[in-house]
């Protein structure tokens, strides 16, 4: 496909895609005032000055002002800023030097594809970041000339990740006499314990993606690598009648069925759900890490863990959203060395031990008991090769067909075959240029 053709679909699909996480404030940065040797990083990231990333960042900033001389201009954006005017600005003389976006292939990819953000791969070499990214990580920040993640060329570097896993209130374990579960069956029991002291044990969301992730991780537990290349990466086609999605879609309807999941969850939003783990309705919410640093502020009135889905070799995740240089960048090098510095341990410690998950941390610097625990964890999937991305992510607009065909199924109006189906024809569809 010529390039020129990929940037005219590169800017359409951009323009369509919805924002998969919350929107979030930048924190304020360094002036814009040039530094002693007359340059000036210009950098764009969305990231919350309280979250474990901004306050990582804003330290990286005073670093590399002090080291450089240079100086940081920080421009507060949002996420959705960001993901929605990228491939225009970037194109002009106002795109920044560095900035933060959303990893896979309808994202990154995309600009990927179209020339806009910098091939990185010397910087990589020369810096040695691809020695410090295990190799699950290392996909989302790669790509093929068609933006397709896992290829051959470096646009982008992460400097923390993310997993889903499952939150457990350890107080209503043990009033209910049950102990957190280690295997698949342990926690199928767990569930039916709880059912059976009128209790709906899964803090649920059908109206949003908790839904869909769950429904990705029941098919994980059929599947192996070579699915999730399947899916993700295009290897082969899709079996939507095989032993994968058609477990999961199964399952997902049992769970309802027996009452694991409220009746109503189709109408439910992420927000509800995961209070609902707060305020100790739920006594289990299968998510993501993202809740992680809430949860140690707002669910206080109980002690709980967090732990890999049990039984699964493989668990939903990536990397965090990358660094990408803009190919207009005006200071490519200095982009490099603010990486860097990202990257070092003392860095990476203040990502750890502030609820975030570091990707070059030295153990011996997380200080945090509880956040130790859930970078131990997320450590043992990347050791183990587990991480398998998200259901959403083989094209762009799936997010929305996962959420209403499995309301769909949930709510009655249709059963497993034609919900499977349905993802299968849509999926196919989103995805037929890359296959």
């Amino acid at each position: 496909m010529a390039r020129n053709i990929r940037r005219t679909k590169a800017l359409t699909m951009m323009a369509a895609l919805t924002a998969t996480g919350i929107a979030l404030s930048g924190c304020s940065g360094g002036s814009g005032d040039e530094g002693g040797d007359g340059e000036t990083l210009k950098l764009w990231h969305y990231e919350g000055a309280d979250s474990a990333m901004g306050k990582a960042w804003a330290e990286s900033i005073k670093i590399f002002e002090e080291e450089t001389g240079a100086k940081v201009e920080f421009e507060e954006k949002s996420f959705e800023q960001i993901q929605k005017t990228a491939s225009q600005v970037l194109d002009t003389d106002a795109a920044p030097d560095l900035m933060e976006f959303n990893k896979g292939n309808a994202t990154a990819g995309f600009l990927a594809s179209t020339g806009l953000i910098a091939d990185i791969s010397d910087a990589v070499a020369e810096y040695g970041w691809d020695e410090k990214l295990a190799p699950s990580l290392q996909t989302t920040a790669k790509y093929s000339d068609d933006g397709v993640m896992g290829g051959e060329t470096w646009f982008g570097v992460p400097n923390y990740g993310e997993f889903v896993g499952v939150y457990y209130n350890e107080n209503a374990f043990a009033e209910a006499g049950l102990a957190i579960p280690t295997t698949y069956e342990e926690f199928v029991d767990v569930l039916d314990a709880f059912v059976a002291k009128g209790i709906t044990p899964l803090a649920e969301a059908g109206a949003e993606y908790p839904l869909g992730q769950l429904w990705y991780q029941l098919a994980l537990l059929e599947g192996d690598r070579g699915f999730v290349d399947d899916y993700q990466l295009y290897k082969e086609p899709v079996d939507w009648e095989g032993p994968e999605i058609t477990s999961a879609t199964e399952t997902l309807k049992e769970y309802v069925d027996k009452g694991y999941i409220a009746s109503d969850v189709s109408s439910v939003k992420a927000e509800d759900a995961g209070v609902s783990f707060i305020n100790g309705t739920s006594p289990i919410f299968v998510s993501g890490s993202w809740w992680f640093g809430r949860f140690v502020a707002e669910a206080t009135d109980f002690d709980w863990t967090m732990t890999a889905f049990p039984g699964a070799d493989l668990s939903l995740g990536s990397s965090g959203n990358l660094w990408v240089v803009p190919e207009n960048a005006a200071n490519k090098e200095l982009a490099y060395e603010f990486i860097d510095i990202t990257m070092r341990p003392e860095i990476q410690a203040i990502i750890g031990n502030n609820g975030g998950l570091p990707v070059a941390a030295d153990t011996a610097d997380i200080t945090d008991e509880k956040s130790a625990a859930l970078i131990e964890t997320f450590n043992g999937v990347l050791d183990a090769d587990g991480l398998s991305f998200y259901p959403d992510w083989p094209a762009p607009g799936f997010y929305d067909v996962i959420v209403q065909e499995l309301q769909g199924l949930i709510t009655g109006s249709q059963d497993v075959k034609t919900t499977n189906t349905n993802l299968g024809e849509q999926y196919d569809e989103g995805t037929s240029e890359y296959r």
